[in-house]
């Protein structure tokens, strides 16, 4: 399954990119909806007809920064499946991918968090939830596979874990936005890697046991 390609038939100008890049960075500041022609020409210091010389409307802009991002995140995602590895392996994969493609988009993730509704009732955006269906698909075969082999546990609810973690992913792409980010991608993947396969107990303190939350729940009188 392929997403939309990006909306240029021709290989993008040095201009080009940069009308992009501005139209993204306004579009994360105040929303896609409430982002205006006008507005993005004036980033440019351009007349708004000017910019029609690239793009016969701002959804074609929307489309290029959303197209080119979900492009990447299922190639790398594609890219790992393709591997004859374990699932442990390939989810490791899909998190050092993620956090690479997400911190080079942010402009589109946050138009996606933002105006995920807005583009869901447009037809020319019915592309972004084939590829997000794609992209949970993946997660959940990975998991399951997991599962299954008895690599992960066995009460793992897969569609629920990939949601949580597509989350945590998400959250760190936003902390750049004011630059107080002092962990690079890295670093985050690791970070995230070792939440999702080692927890946070120290050496020695098991993991297998129900916690003190748990004990309680189960002990509690049924009706009270």
């Amino acid at each position: 399954m392929t997403t939309k390609k990006a909306s240029s038939t021709s290989l993008p100008s040095e201009r080009r990119n940069h009308l992009v890049r501005l139209a993204g960075e306004l579009f994360a500041e105040k929303g896609f909806r409430a982002t205006t022609v006008r507005e993005i020409a004036d980033a440019a210091g351009i007349l708004s007809g000017s910019l029609y010389h690239h793009f016969d409307s701002k959804e074609s802009i929307g489309d290029e920064i959303l197209s080119g991002f979900l492009n990447e995140v299922l190639a790398g995602y594609r890219e790992a499946v393709a591997e004859p590895d374990d699932p442990r392996s390939t989810i490791e994969q899909f998190v050092r991918s993620s956090t690479a493609t997400l911190a080079r988009h942010r402009a589109a993730l946050t138009m996606l968090q933002n105006d995920w509704s807005h583009f869901r009732a447009m037809p020319r955006f019915d592309y972004l939830r084939t590829a997000t269906r794609e992209i949970e698909h993946l997660w959940v075969d990975q998991l399951e596979r997991g599962k299954q082999s008895g690599l992960f546990r066995s009460d793992l609810d897969a569609k629920l874990t990939y949601r949580l973690l597509r989350d945590v992913l998400w959250i760190p792409t936003r902390w750049g936005q004011n630059g107080s980010n002092s962990w690079d991608g890295d670093q985050i993947a690791d970070a995230v890697l070792r939440l999702i396969f080692d927890g946070i107990l120290a050496p020695g303190n098991s993991s297998s046991g129900a916690s003190r939350a748990d004990r309680s729940r189960r002990a509690k009188p049924a009706g009270s």
